[in-house]
C-alpha cells in the first residue's frame, strides 16, 4: 500500500543553512540518521497520522531537537498542532498549510514557496504519484475527499505535485481531475451494485461485485473505500 515506499521531503530555500523535514517516515535508524545529517533541521511537519509517516518522528526529534507539528495533537512533539490556512516560515520558505481531509480526517497538504520560485504542492497521501488513495477507516470520508480535490485543483493547476508515495506529478491539476473522474466512476459502480443487490447490501457484497477482478492484495483497501462510498451515498449525498 506504500507503492515504492514513503517519501520524506527535505525542504530549504536556495542558500538556506537549515531545513524542514516533511514526514520522517518509519522508525528506521539509517533513514533518520540521513535526515538528521541533511540538517540542521528547524522543523518537522506531518501530513497525517499513519505510522509509515509518523513512526520516526520521536527519533528524528531526539536526533535534531526540532519540534514536530501535525494537525493531530497526538503526533506533535514539542510543537503546536497545525491549523488550516496557517503560514509557516522556516528555512527561507513560505509553507501554507491546507486541510485536505478525506484519506484521513487529519490529512493536510502544504504549498511550499521559495523566493522567486513557483510554488510546489506536497500532497501526502491525498494524491499519489500513481494509482489512487484509500479512504481509510475509521474516518476516511468521500464527501471531505471530493472537497479536498476541489481545493488541490485550484492551488495545484499547472504546478508540480510531490506526493508521499510514487513519482512526482508534473501538473497536479491534471492529476486531480483524473482522480475525481475515477472516484465518480467508482461511485456510479457502487450505485449500480446497490441497484442490483438491494439498498441494504453490505460492504463485502458491494466489494465482491465492483472489485471482482482486482488483485486480492488490494481488497482491504477496496473495502475501506467502499465503506466510505456507501456512507456518502446513504448519509452524505
Amino acid at each position: 500500500m506504500t507503492l515504492d515506499g514513503t517519501r520524506s521531503v527535505v525542504l530549504r530555500a536556495p542558500g538556506a543553512s537549515s531545513c524542514v523535514v516533511v514526514d520522517p517516515g518509519p522508525d528506521d535508524a539509517a533513514h533518520l540518521d540521513a535526515l538528521a545529517a541533511a540538517g540542521p533541521v528547524d522543523l518537522v511537519l506531518i501530513t497525517h497520522r499513519h505510522a509509515d509517516h509518523t513512526a520516526g518522528s520521536a527519533g528524528l526529534r531526539t536526533r535534531t531537537g526540532a519540534p514536530v507539528r501535525a494537525a493531530d495533537r497526538r503526533h506533535c512533539h514539542g510543537g503546536e498542532p497545525l491549523a488550516d490556512g496557517e503560514v509557516v516560515e522556516a528555512a527561507g520558505l513560505r509553507i501554507d498549510v491546507l486541510a485536505t481531509p478525506g484519506h484521513t480526517a487529519d490529512s493536510v497538504s502544504f504549498t511550499v514557496t521559495a523566493p522567486g520560485e513557483d510554488p510546489v504542492v506536497l500532497t501526502g497521501d491525498t494524491v499519489l504519484g500513481r494509482g489512487t488513495t484509500v479512504l481509510a477507516e475509521p474516518d476516511g470520508s468521500l464527501q471531505d475527499y471530493l472537497a479536498s480535490l476541489d481545493l488541490l485543483e485550484r492551488v495545484g493547476d499547472g504546478r508540480l505535485g510531490v506526493p508521499a508515495h510514487g513519482p512526482e506529478i508534473a501538473d497536479l491539476g491534471d492529476a486531480v481531475r483524473a482522480y475525481r473522474a475515477h472516484r465518480l466512476e467508482r461511485l456510479d459502480q457502487v450505485r449500480a451494485a446497490l441497484a442490483a443487490l438491494g439498498p441494504d447490501a453490505g460492504v463485502d457484497d458491494v466489494v465482491a461485485q465492483v472489485y471482482a477482478n482486482v488483485d486480492p492484495s488490494v481488497l482491504r483497501a477496496a473495502r475501506q473505500s467502499v465503506a466510505a462510498q456507501l456512507a456518502y451515498l446513504r448519509h452524505g449525498s
